[in-house]
């Protein structure tokens, strides 16, 4: 890479990294503070997780004491618990597979209420890799090959390829 005459290091040819969340491009070579981001976003997703049975916990006793009956206690023990079930499987396979969007528009509500699902996703996962730095490092493998392709294709002047006579 050249740097211009300001200066500037030029910009790199072929494609470039998607940052993730939390990491950005760090995920690419490990460095930059990959490991202590990993090790914050683990610590992170834990305690809010932690922090949001708690906040569950107070609702639940906030039920009690109003006296609710047991059929409603044990209807919102079971939405949340099923919720984030269901929070966590969609959080786990975004992180394999890019999600389709309208099904996540339509799960965004389901989605809303099972967080703490969605926060323990993130906690396993961020104790392997950066939560979907595998999906990343596939699609950005995949797209360095293919400009890598293109530009072999591409060597040479086109101007001095002469027509061949018969």
């Amino acid at each position: 890479m050249s740097d211009d005459e300001n200066g500037t290091p030029a910009t790199p040819a072929g494609p470039r990294p998607e940052p993730l969340r939390f990491f950005g491009t760090t995920w690419v070579e490990h460095d930059g503070g990959y490991a202590a981001r990993r090790v914050g976003v683990a610590v992170g997703s834990l305690a809010a997780a932690v922090a949001s049975c708690l906040v569950l916990r107070f609702a639940y006793q906030g039920l009690m004491v109003a006296e609710v009956e047991g059929f409603v206690g044990v209807l919102v023990v079971v939405m949340f618990a099923v919720c984030s079930a269901i929070a966590f499987r969609r959080t786990w396979e975004g992180f394999t597979a890019r999600p389709d969007p309208e099904r996540q528009a339509s799960l965004r509500g389901l989605l809303t209420i099972g967080f703490v699902g969605s926060l323990l996703a993130y906690f396993f996962r961020s104790l392997v890799e950066a939560p979907g730095e595998r999906l990343r490092r596939e699609e950005y493998e995949a797209a360095r090959e293919q400009y890598a392709r293109r530009a072999a294709r591409r060597t040479g002047n086109p101007s001095r390829k002469g027509r061949r006579k018969g």
